[in-house]
């Protein structure tokens, strides 16, 4: 019981490299990319979706500038989301290997 005691108090020496093993592979992941935001982003600035995304903009400035309005933007969101996927779902697979 004594010997447990002080393995809490002084730390498994196990555990320590444990914990340097698994800081080295989070530093791993952190260079990792995900294919699917580069796409997105590069799909942001085409012409179709620079036009719903404006239309989006322009409907969260209308309803920020209301205190009290039922109005949402729930379809202009919409629109946006589904022109950016549409042009994703025809370029993410040319990136993925």
């Amino acid at each position: 019981m004594v010997y447990e005691k002080k393995m809490i108090l002084n730390g498994d020496p196990d555990d320590e490299e444990e914990e340097e093993e698994e800081e080295e592979e989070e530093e791993e992941e952190e260079d990792l990319v995900d294919p699917l935001d580069t796409v997105r982003e590069k799909c942001e600035k085409t012409e179709h979706c620079v036009h719903t995304r404006e239309r989006l903009e322009e409907c969260e400035n209308r309803v920020g500038s209301r205190s009290n309005t039922a109005e949402d933007c729930t379809e202009e969101l919409f629109d946006f989301l589904h022109a950016r996927d549409h042009c994703v779902a025809h370029k993410v697979f040319h990136s993925v290997k």
